[in-house]
């Protein structure tokens, strides 16, 4: 194993790459088409009022290509949903739901790198994790110019099947402005002025001048009129927390509450990763790497949990190699829970460091309208990678994965690069 050098990843408890090859360099999403996601799932149409759709885009954020979608319609996107939230920098092709449209209305829309294609009725809509997984089709670009490079390839293939530590990746915090845990944090401190104060107003490095002076300023000042007149208009979230703060001053709560809903539930779930990724990287700096102890959670495949013990390990064992069954981290919420092991140990600590407890969750899901019951998580990432077009210069890596399982986590043990050449 080794121990990642970028400070960047340290903080978010990314510290580890399982295998000892050194890293093939390179950067990815030179370009959207570089990128390529597939969402995989199943869908049963019947004669409900959602209607299933295909939509594929190119460089779209998903909240804005949503939002373009419900203008162009002319409906709320409230009436839109999806299973999965896919990358902006990529070709992606999904599926969402829409309530109360036909496929004539959607067959009629016209909008530049994107498409949509009506499947089906169903009587319900799609809502975040219904999918079976993503197939993924990514190209490296610029690789270590080495005469070893194919061979360091598959040295990293044979590692990545047999299993690397499943990380959030650094996306699900922000690469250039991994702030989205932190808002998080205040949220469940209940300081939700601070937490807009850091949406709104936390700086970063990677952003022009103007836009760091303009943030630097609200956070200083807290004053939405000025701001607004300093904010770059291309920031329509953080803006839209200011219009309402202006016509509504001091009004947090409701300012948070004017972002997407899938936006709000991603600053409290962004502190459950964060905790999940920094009990992860404790278990390989105390030497106990990805096999299960005693004392430890498992996962089923059924989706129950259950804890190792002496008399089960051997079992365990047995079990997990013939597929049945992940070790697993709880990632805690608003549902009471035990502290078990070594892993609760530190992800209770982790909670008492920052004043959080299940009473904070509960709270934070009253006020973002939004559930965060808590869950247990396999630690274990595994990927058969099969990889094209290997060049001096270029490799083009393909595979699957399932739901809630980041590309970028099988692609940063190739790589071992700055996470700013993966963005």
């Amino acid at each position: 194993m080794i121990h990642t050098s970028y400070a960047s990843e340290e903080e978010l408890g990314l510290s580890w790459y399982m295998s000892d090859e050194p890293g093939i360099g390179g950067i990815l999403r030179s370009n959207p088409e570089d990128f390529h996601v597939t969402e995989i799932a199943e869908h049963r149409y019947t004669d409900g009022k959602y209607l299933i759709c295909t939509l594929e885009k190119k460089n779209w954020d998903q909240q804005r290509a949503v939002k373009e979608i419900a203008k162009r319609l002319h409906i709320s996107t409230k009436r839109i949903g999806f299973s999965g939230t896919k990358d902006k920098a990529a070709v992606t092709r999904q599926y969402i739901s829409i309530y109360d449209i036909t496929p004539e209305a959607v067959n009629a829309l016209s909008i530049a790198d994107m498409s949509l294609e009506p499947c089906g009725y169903m009587q319900r809509p799609l809502s975040l994790g219904e999918l079976q997984g993503n197939c993924f089709e990514i190209t490296v670009r610029n690789l270590t110019d080495a005469d070893a490079l194919s061979a360091q390839i598959d040295a990293i293939s044979e590692i990545v099947k047999t299993g690397l530590p499943n990380y959030f990746g650094i996306q699900r915090f922000g690469v250039k402005r991994p702030i989205t845990h932190k808002v998080g944090l205040e949220i469940l401190k209940q300081d939700y002025e601070e937490a807009v104060a850091v949406f709104v107003g936390e700086a970063s490095e990677h952003e022009s001048e103007e836009t760091q002076s303009a943030r630097k300023g609200y956070y200083e000042s807290r004053d939405p009129k000025e701001a607004l007149r300093e904010l770059p208009v291309q920031l329509s979230l953080e803006r839209s927390i200011l219009y309402h703060l202006e016509k509504h001053p001091d009004d947090y709560v409701q300012a948070l509450c004017v972002l997407p809903k899938t936006l709000r539930s991603m600053f409290v779930g962004a502190v459950q990763s964060w905790f999940f990724n920094l009990t992860l990287s404790s278990r390989f700096s105390d030497g106990r790497g990805l096999l299960p102890d005693v004392g430890d959670r498992v996962l089923l495949t059924d989706g129950r949990c259950d804890i190792v013990s002496e008399r089960t390990r051997a079992t365990v064992m047995i079990q997990m190699k013939r597929g049945r069954l992940e070790p697993a981290l709880m990632m805690p919420g608003s549902m009471d829970w035990t502290i078990e092991g070594k892993d609760d140990e530190m992800m209770n600590a982790l909670m008492q460091h920052h004043d959080i407890e299940a009473e904070s969750y509960r709270k934070a899901s009253h006020v973002l309208d939004m559930k965060f019951d808590g869950a247990a998580r396999s630690i274990l990432l595994k990927a058969d990678v099969e990889t094209q077009n290997l060049e001096k210069e270029a490799a083009t890596f393909s595979f699957s994965l399932g739901p809630g399982r980041y590309a970028t986590t099988v692609l940063r043990e190739y790589m071992k690069v700055d996470p700013l050449q993966m963005t």
